[in-house]
């Protein structure tokens, strides 16, 4: 995307939201402008959740993994 059409899209975007009246569109975008600053989602989520997310992570680096076609032949082969 060349500078001018990034300036572009920048102009259309400020015009849109100065016309908005809607209150939850309005939140939405300004969580969306938080949720971009900085932040990291890791410190939003709970120790147990970051517990299992570094032991799935783990598993995969280990190759303790199957596939999804695998995982349903088997739950439907009861193993």
């Amino acid at each position: 995307m060349s500078v001018a059409e990034i300036e572009k899209i920048k102009t259309d975007l400020i015009a849109w939201i100065e016309q908005l009246s809607d209150s939850d569109t309005l939140a939405f975008l300004d969580g969306l402008k938080d949720s971009k600053v900085n932040h990291d989602w890791w410190q939003d989520i709970s120790e147990d959740q970051q517990k299992h997310i570094t032991e799935g992570l783990n598993d995969q680096e280990n190759g303790r993994v199957f596939s999804s076609g695998d995982f349903w032949t088997n739950l439907k082969n009861g193993e």
